[in-house]
């Protein structure tokens, strides 16, 4: 299994060539470095933590600034561990990067989910409306506990009431990548993934592989380009033939007339 930390950026549009849309996520992953390695033989089990954005080290702490000095690195402002078979052979210092996933591959994202504050169980659970005649007592509420007969002395754990909503780990199941630009850090994914913008999300290969149709077949991913400016061409100057002068035309002389017999 392989895995990488990105940050969100938000979401886009992408055409195939037969005009059909695709809505995209934009992942921005920078370079993951591994900050420590776990092993079986000596943990239990294979992962990697690796560190993710620079912090400079006058922000850091001493247990940040000891990780950064073993791995011969900068602290990070973000540190977590990533299981997986494939990741055991990285090395402290080594750099992860968004080339180990290719356009195609199914993946899951885990993120942290937007927080809406305390809410009703209408929101919350998506239960009925209750009835909004004049007459009727009852529009939002949550309704019965079902806390009375023989078996149910008061309230059930789990029972779905108003509280908290959001602002919990969320993980996205089965998704597909559509672009991969290693050059310049980024990752397209077909949809949307959880958390608002600049939120922090682990792509890892999907643990529960389902087939997708071939999005990413003759694609077109919008790149900016960098504007070309044309340099004035320069003329060459002509090199004059040299005009070859026709010999000019003798005039004719005009002979004196003959003297008359005198």
């Amino acid at each position: 299994m392989k895995a990488i930390l990105g940050r969100k950026l938000g979401m886009t549009q992408v055409f195939a060539e037969d005009g059909t849309m695709y809505p995209v996520s934009v992942i921005e992953v920078l370079p993951n470095v591994v900050t420590q390695v776990k092993t079986v033989e000596k943990d239990g089990y294979a992962a990697v933590q690796v560190g993710y954005e620079d912090k400079k080290e006058s922000r850091a702490n001493k247990a940040e600034k000891g990780i950064a000095k073993k791995a011969n690195t900068n602290p990070h402002y973000i540190s977590k561990e990533l299981k997986g078979d494939e990741l055991s052979g990285y090395q402290l210092g080594d750099k992860i990067t968004c080339g180990i996933f290719k356009k195609g591959d199914v993946v899951d994202v885990i993120g942290t989910s937007k927080g809406k504050g305390y809410t009703g169980t209408i929101k919350r659970w998506n239960m009925t409306i209750g009835p909004k005649g004049h007459g009727s007592g009852y529009h939002r509420g949550q309704g019965s506990f079902a806390n009375q007969g023989r078996y149910n002395h008061g309230v059930m754990p789990g029972k779905h009431m108003s509280g908290h909503h959001g602002n919990k780990s969320v993980t996205l199941l089965n998704v597909q990548i559509v672009d991969v630009n290693e050059e310049k850090g980024y990752i397209l994914i077909k949809g949307g993934v959880p958390g608002p913008r600049k939120a922090i999300v682990t792509i890892r290969t999907a643990v529960k592989v389902v087939k997708h149709p071939d999005v990413v077949k003759n694609l077109l991913v919008r790149v900016k380009e960098e504007p070309k400016v044309e340099e004035p061409a320069v003329e060459a100057p002509v090199a004059e033939a040299p005009v070859a002068e026709a010999p000019a035309a003798e005039a004719p002389v005009a002979e004196p007339a003959a003297e008359e017999n005198k």
